[in-house]
Order: C-alpha cells, then structure tokens, then sequence
C-alpha cells in the first residue's frame, strides 16, 4: 500500500516568542520594550499574523495527509522522507534553510506577512495553499528548480546550501589559505570567501557584487554557475589580493587550509559546518541536488 504524503510545516519563532522566552512573561517583555522607546504592538501584530497562517495552512492539509510540525532549530536533526511536502511558513530565508536537508521533496513557501517579507522564495499567500494542495494531488502543479552550492573536503566531508557558503576562520579572525580557480592560484590572508548561487544573489552576494561595481553578472536562480568573492584580502609580501572575485562557469575552485582551522556553513547557519585543519582542501562545485519550489 502506497504510503500517503506528510505534510511538514516548518517555522521559526516569532520575535515575541524569542522575548517570551528570555523574559518569561508578556508584561515583562512589553517592560523590555518601553524600556528602549518602543511598544510591544508591532510584535504582537507579526506574531498574529504567523500564527494565523500557521492555522490556515493547517485547515488545509487533506484529512488523509499526514502531518508534523517542525522548527528551524530541528532542521539538522530531523528525518525527511520521500513523501513528504514541505510547507515553510514565514521569511525568505526559512526556505534556504530548509533546502540543504532535501533530496528532491516540493517546497511550498508561505509569506505571512507580505508588507515586511519581500516573498523571493514564499511567494504564496496561505489561502492559496489548499488550491497548491489540490494541484499536487492531482499532478497539476509547477515546479522551479533552483541551483544549489556544494563544498567537500578532501577527507569526505559534504555542505551544500541554496543561497551561499561562507569559508572563514573559525573564530572570525583572519583566515589563511590558497585559492585555486582553474589555472590560477595565489595565497590569501582575508576574512573570508564567499560562494554563492543564482538565488543568493538576491542577497548577501547580490550585496557584494554592487558595492565592488563588477562588470560581469550575477547568475540567474535557475543558473548552475557560481559567484564567488574575498572579502577584504589583505596584501602583504606573502598574500595577495590579484584573485578575489569571479563567476564560475566551468572548471573548479579549490580552497586549502593554511590556519589552523577553517569553516565552512551555508546559509547562516553556522552550528551545522564542516571543519578544515591545516593543509586540507576543499572543493566548490555546483550541487548534486536543487530546489523544488512548488
């Protein structure tokens, strides 16, 4: 018998529940906040507005569906099946989060606060999800496939991530390595390096790429290509500062540790990275897996 799909809502709390919990009570929460020349109403009015997508977007989950609840913080602990449909209710960003632990599973994103949430990867409303719903069933509905970022070291570690991921120090200091990009290679001192896709460079990326005025473009969401940036190289007689930024199109981009120990995450989520100790390498490469936005 064919098991039947799971419905996954996924959350992250609200910026009232995050004071809630630091503070215990509403009363102490709206004291916090008065205490910094500010009122609690704009909070309780975001936190309304989640709350009432989360149960709309419940109403509409089939009788016969399975169903779970899932908060972002869980993400890395969690086991996603085959049938499941994911349904990311708040930012933009939930989406990405949620990416990396997918092996092809639809995505339906839900923008519960359209005003503020500019809606790039939920770009539904929560009254459209019983419709979204309907169209799956009845295999109806459209997906886009959007390019994901992988990084493996040399001793089998993987990461990929839908927006960027960042390879740094791992206590932010100045982080020492060899870049390697095709034929070309020079020892850097920086704070980093930045690869990111198509998808984020509707952020931090895209933010990078206008700051340094580049004449190349930005690849596009459904793009493999990748973009990669130093950030802040320093030059001195050993490091340079000639290979700092490119797209990739074809051919490979190496990293290898020359600290004592490198990080790499992706999507900012830092608890969930894999470690480079010195001499390792690293590989970037686009993902084998993508994105099914519903």
């Amino acid at each position: 018998m064919a098991v039947s799909p799971r419905a996954l809502i996924i959350t992250r709390p609200t910026e009232y529940d995050q004071l809630l919990g630091t503070h215990g009570t509403r009363q102490q929460v709206s004291f916090f906040l008065e205490q910094r020349g500010q009122t609690i109403t704009e909070l309780d009015e975001r936190h309304s507005l989640q709350q009432q997508a989360m149960q709309v977007v419940s109403k509409a989950i089939p009788t016969e569906w399975r169903r779970a609840r899932l908060d972002r913080a869980d993400l890395d602990r969690f086991v996603f099946g085959p049938e499941d449909i994911i349904v990311a209710v708040g930012q933009d960003g939930l989406v990405a989060n949620v990416a990396k632990y997918l092996d092809g599973q639809p995505v339906v994103g839900v923008n519960p606060d359209p005003i503020r949430n500019p809606g790039v990867l939920v770009a539904h409303k929560a009254d459209m999800v019983a419709e979204i719903f309907r169209t799956l069933i009845g295999g109806r509905a459209t997906f886009e496939h959007r390019a994901m970022v992988e990084v493996e070291s040399d001793d089998g570690q993987r990461l990929a991530a839908l927006n960027e991921i960042f390879v740094g120090h791992h206590g932010h200091q100045s982080a020492r390595y060899r870049i390697e990009v095709d034929d070309a290679s020079e020892v850097h001192s920086s704070s980093g390096i930045l690869i990111g896709t198509g998808t984020g460079a509707t952020g931090w990326c895209g933010s990078v790429h206008r700051e340094r005025n580049l004449a190349w473009e930005l690849p596009e969401v459904t793009s493999t290509d990748l973009a990669w940036f130093v950030r802040e190289a320093w030059p001195s007689p050993w490091t340079g500062t000639t290979l700092t930024a490119g797209r990739l199109s074809t051919g490979t981009l190496r990293i290898r540790c020359e600290s004592d120990r490198l990080v790499a995450f992706g999507d900012g989520i830092e608890a969930d990275h894999i470690e480079l100790s010195w001499g390792q390498w690293l590989t970037v490469s686009p993902a084998k897996e993508a994105l099914v936005l519903v």
